[in-house]
């Protein structure tokens, strides 16, 4: 049964993520410090972004989308950072599905929520940072360089909304450069990022997608 402690796995590891190994966020592969279930950063996951101002149709979009892939079972990979973030952590907590929780600051000396707590002893909670115990807050920096990580070892990338000019939107324009398949939702408000090669789908097929996703990676084992 996976405990809160701390532990640290660097490039050698065999669960190490393959697609970190070569993010030009870091000058070099970084070491990961970790709690929970590493088995789980070999999982096919989902990576969701909100930022805090975003249409009101999209943030219920967004719950209705974490509802599903909840029933689903797809893991899904996050900061949790924004409001919006926050709200779906504890959607998902309720679930089974495997959750990847990536703090913009270090893991050390976290505080857990008795949900929490009860997701890392069922093996399905992974926490991970790249950054050492004197980096104890989220700065705009570190999040950056977090949200770099997500994006190297997701499969899909949601950005529910991003405004235009946003950084937001330069991390999916680099993401989608890369190769990333980065979906938004479909709709008025998302028409915008769909010019910028997003491709705009439903909760369905946006669930589907990652299912798809998550048999080819099985298949490959």
């Amino acid at each position: 049964m996976p405990s809160l402690d701390l532990q640290t796995i660097a490039i050698e590891y065999p669960d190490y993520p393959a697609g970190l190994k070569t993010c030009s966020a870091f000058k070099t592969a970084p070491i990961l410090s970790a709690i929970g279930n590493l088995s789980l950063l070999q999982t096919s996951t989902i990576a969701l972004f909100c930022s805090k101002q975003c249409p009101d149709d999209l943030i219920l979009k967004t719950y209705d989308l974490v509802q599903a892939l909840r029933a689903a079972g797809v893991p899904v990979i996050s900061g949790f950072h924004s409001p919006i973030e926050q709200d779906c952590l504890k959607i998902l907590l309720q679930g089974t599905q495997a959750i990847i929780h990536c703090p913009a600051r270090s893991i050390h000396n976290l505080r857990f929520s008795p949900a929490q707590k009860q997701a890392v002893g069922e093996g399905r909670l992974l926490l991970i940072s790249p950054f050492k115990a004197s980096y104890s807050r989220a700065t705009a920096k570190l999040a950056e360089k977090r949200n770099a990580m997500i994006g190297a070892i997701a499969h899909t990338i949601l950005i529910a909304y991003a405004a235009p000019n946003s950084k937001t939107l330069a991390f999916a324009q680099s993401l989608i450069k890369t190769g990333k398949s980065v979906v938004t939702f479909d709709g008025e408000h998302t028409t915008g990022l769909q010019e910028q090669s997003m491709i705009g789908l439903g909760i369905d097929a946006i669930v589907q997608r990652c299912l798809a996703s998550k048999k080819t990676s099985g298949n490959k084992r």
